[in-house]
Order: C-alpha cells, then sequence, then structure tokens
C-alpha cells in the first residue's frame, strides 16, 4: 500500500466518496447481499447508521484529489451476550483496486475492533466464489468454519455458498 494512503475514522463529509466505492460493488450484485437497487439514501442508513457500527475509510490521491479509495465498518455480530464478537463489511472502490486498500483496511479494523474490547470477528456471508475476499481473509488468519450451500443468488453463476468465516482476536 501506498505511504499516502490514509485510514481514519469516516466523517460525514466523506459519505460521497463511501458511496462512489460502495455503489459499483452494490449494484453489480455478487459480493453483497444488499439489493441490486438500493437507494442512496438505504445504503447510507446501512452503512453509515447501524447501530454500535464504527466506519472507517481509507483516503488516497488519485489524479491529484484526495478521496475514498475503500471503506469498513464494523459492530457487534448480535447484541447482548453476543456483543463481544464482531462483525465487518469491506468495500474497496474502483480507485483503490490493486493498491492494498483491502488487506490494509482489514488490519485497521481488526486492531481497532480489538483494542474496543472484542474478542473475536464473524463474517456471516462472505460469497464463496468472490476468491479475492475469501484468499484475503484467510491470510489474516480467518478459517472458514460452514458453507451454506446456494444461500446466494449471484448474477452470473446462480445460487453459489456462503461461507462463514470467524477469528480470534
Amino acid at each position: 500500500m501506498s505511504a499516502e494512503v490514509e485510514i481514519r475514522p469516516a466523517v460525514e463529509d466523506d459519505w460521497p466518496g463511501i458511496w462512489r466505492a460502495l455503489e459499483p460493488a452494490f449494484r453489480a450484485g455478487d459480493t453483497y447481499t444488499f439489493p441490486r437497487d438500493i437507494t442512496e439514501d438505504d445504503a447510507r442508513r446501512a452503512w453509515l447508521e447501524a447501530p454500535g457500527a464504527r466506519v472507517l475509510v481509507a483516503v488516497g490521491t488519485v489524479d491529484a484529489v484526495r478521496t475514498v479509495l475503500g471503506t469498513a465498518k464494523y459492530l457487534p455480530n448480535h447484541p447482548g451476550a453476543g456483543a463481544h464478537v464482531a462483525n465487518a463489511s469491506f468495500v474497496v472502490g474502483p480507485a483503490g483496486a490493486g493498491r492494498g486498500i483491502g488487506r490494509a483496511l482489514g488490519d485497521a479494523v481488526l486492531a481497532a475492533a480489538r483494542a474496543d474490547g472484542y474478542r473475536a470477528m464473524q463474517f456471516n456471508a462472505v460469497v464463496e466464489t468472490n476468491e479475492r475476499a475469501v484468499h484475503l481473509w484467510q491470510s489474516l488468519g480467518f478459517e472458514i468454519l460452514a458453507t451454506v450451500p446456494e444461500a446466494f443468488d449471484h448474477p452470473t453463476h446462480g445460487l453459489v455458498g456462503l461461507h462463514i468465516m470467524f477469528r480470534r482476536l
């Protein structure tokens, strides 16, 4: 990752850049369970206003302009007795692809969740055909606990599995 990339908590003014990263991933429908036609307002509520969520952005320079290259959020996987296990979501936008942004966000979220007192992190829905993400999470210490068969309706592959992935912090 370039030294000029900064990972920090998101602020309200980051939303346009966050949306530029999220929208292509949500519209493609091949990595997230969000509706492909999700509105910007609904995406904003889901990403920025989820109860207990902390949102990070990776900001870097593209064509001499500072912009959001990727974003991540983490929050309790379940409330109450399950709140010590975090859940997280990550998106690297087109401008951040191939720059190590996903790994940097992964490292940052793991460190922040650990510092916030979480004891583990669980991903509930990693699309099995998203090989880059599966490889990244495994390289960061996550293991596949189970795969729910045919739980994701992929736009080109049809029904594929969703991995449940986990690691202790």
